[in-house]
């Protein structure tokens, strides 16, 4: 077992898959001497060269474009977008061309690509720079959507979507890169790429959530452990598949479910969770699923982000209304 943070373990994981695939090429602004703003691809372009790691232009829909034309071509091309909100001059070739291909072609042309993502907020960053856009790709069919939330998923999650044949668009939750954990870096992945996993096993309620907000939840649990309640955290890790049985399982168990996460709940993912779940466990449920997110407005200065963003008192504030019911 190894301590890494984070950026360390998706860095480690990097240089594990182009190790063993000479096919895996990694693609962004600064990512090669720079190593990246936060520096996931430190020392990649040192070992592995320039034609392997590539400083691109300023431009991410060429970036997208370039990548989709050496998916095709056999190679599979890892993209860093260098903060979320600068993904959009690429949505178009994203949900258009590199989300169609394989149904374009019933299923004969693979599209093996990544997009790298460092996403949300909590680092005080201005205008753009703390985007949750989750909800956007994963309503777009053709393209698998992940965010990791601990060290042990960054190393290992960013192997698998490197191994995918489909697209993967890979949020890294950025406020958490410097979180540090244990990582089995010479076992096997614990579990398949598009699985949910019990972060903290409970009896009363289930949170599920996924990327920064996982650990939020976990703090939450703990802190309603001393109110004699039993909470179980779902770190859901896939959201387009979205593992809904994983979900349904634990409300089976529980009755209760409060999803979060950092996007604007309006239209968000605890929408379609809900009621999914809903459906599923409807005679189970001993409160309404309830859901914890921001705010219907543009992502706010970073004096006041600690405000929009869910923290642990607007956790703890939904668990109590469902356990009122």
């Amino acid at each position: 077992m190894t301590q890494l943070t984070l950026a360390k373990a998706i860095n480690a994981g990097l240089r594990r898959a182009m190790e063993s695939d000479p096919k895996v090429v990694l693609m962004g602004e600064d990512i090669g001497k720079l190593g990246g703003v936060f520096r996931v691809t430190d020392g990649l372009q040192k070992d592995f060269g320039e034609d392997r790691v590539i400083d691109t232009p300023l431009a991410e829909s060429g970036i997208i474009g370039t990548a989709l034309g050496l998916a095709l071509r056999g190679f599979r091309p890892v993209c860093e977008i260098q903060f979320d909100g600068f993904v959009f001059p690429a949505f178009d070739q994203i949900t258009t061309q590199v989300a169609k291909f394989r149904a374009r072609s019933f299923g004969t042309v693979k599209m093996p690509m990544v997009i790298r993502i460092p996403s949300g907020g909590g680092i005080g960053a201005v205008e753009h720079h703390s985007e949750s856009p989750e909800a956007l790709f994963a309503h777009t069919a053709g393209l698998r959507v992940v965010s990791c939330s601990n060290p042990a998923d960054g190393y290992w999650m960013i192997q698998q979507a490197i191994q995918s044949d489909d697209p993967v668009i890979f949020f890294e939750p950025k406020r958490r890169y410097w979180e540090k954990a244990e990582v089995d870096v010479d076992g096997e992945a614990p579990r398949p790429f598009d699985r949910a996993a019990i972060a903290r096993p409970g009896t009363d309620l289930t949170l599920a959530a996924h990327g920064p907000m996982v650990r939020t939840c976990l703090d939450a649990a703990a802190a309603a452990e001393s109110e004699g309640r039993s909470i179980e955290v779902v770190d859901l890790r896939t959201i387009s598949p979205l593992d809904v049985d994983a979900v349904a399982e634990s409300v089976g168990r529980t009755g209760r479910l409060v999803v979060v996460h950092e996007a604007p709940v309006f239209f968000g993912l605890g929408a379609e969770l809900a009621a999914k779940v809903t459906e599923r466990c409807f005679y189970r449920l001993e409160a309404p699923v309830l859901r914890v997110g921001g705010f219907h407005a543009p992502y706010p200065p970073s004096r006041v982000e600690e405000i929009y963003l869910p923290d642990l008192d607007r956790v703890l504030d939904a668990v109590d209304r469902a356990f009122a019911y």
